[in-house]
């Protein structure tokens, strides 16, 4: 158990050393030397637990990935309640990604891996069970459909990264009626 407990830790150290160097600078340019230093530990401990750096950021956005997949199944039934429920299911989601700020702010920055973020929107646009939402919709093309579900969860994640970017200034449920208002005049 002590042991289980130690390589979490490790594991912590070196997320968050990664993640705070993320923010100072590209992860291209940040090397295994300079995060072993600033998690305080030694280049061999580092390579026990990971094979290189990618591997490092590959968990952390696993990490993060299945929270937020976890999070969006969990509030997907409210989409389909009206207006106060939408609201609320937003509101919980962006409370949950404020909690999780630190690595969001990273991960959905610039400084990020692009390749992360498609995956934050594929999940978010497949998880979401938009098809039973067509006839609500009035929507009756297919590709009129899918356009109009990636411009929506597109638009959201923007919204996203914009609140993390600029230090999550409005609350959740500023956000959560900010984006349901944009989007309700386009049923």
């Amino acid at each position: 158990m002590a042991e289980n407990r130690k390589v979490q830790y490790t594991r912590m150290v070196l997320a968050d050393s990664l993640v705070e160097l993320m923010r100072e600078k590209p992860f291209e340019k940040i090397t295994i030397r300079e995060l072993c230093e600033l998690a305080n530990v030694n280049r061999s401990t580092f390579y026990l637990h990971y094979e290189d750096i990618y591997a490092l950021l590959h968990y952390i956005e696993d990490d993060t990935l299945t929270w937020v997949e976890s999070f969006i199944k969990e509030l997907s039934g409210l989409f389909h309640e009206g207006e106060k429920s939408i609201v609320d299911a937003l509101e919980r989601l962006f409370e949950c990604f404020l909690k999780n700020s630190k690595h969001l702010q990273v991960l959905m920055s610039e400084h990020g891996d692009q390749a992360f973020q498609k995956r934050v929107f594929r999940a978010a646009y497949q998880m979401c069970d938009f098809s039973s939402m067509q006839s609500q919709l009035k929507i009756e093309k297919a590709l009129t459909e899918d356009l109009y579900f990636i411009f929506l969860v597109s638009g959201g994640v923007g919204i996203v990264q914009h609140w993390l970017k600029n230090d999550l200034k409005e609350s959740p449920r500023e956000i959560a009626q900010a984006v349901y208002d944009m989007t309700a005049g386009l049923r």
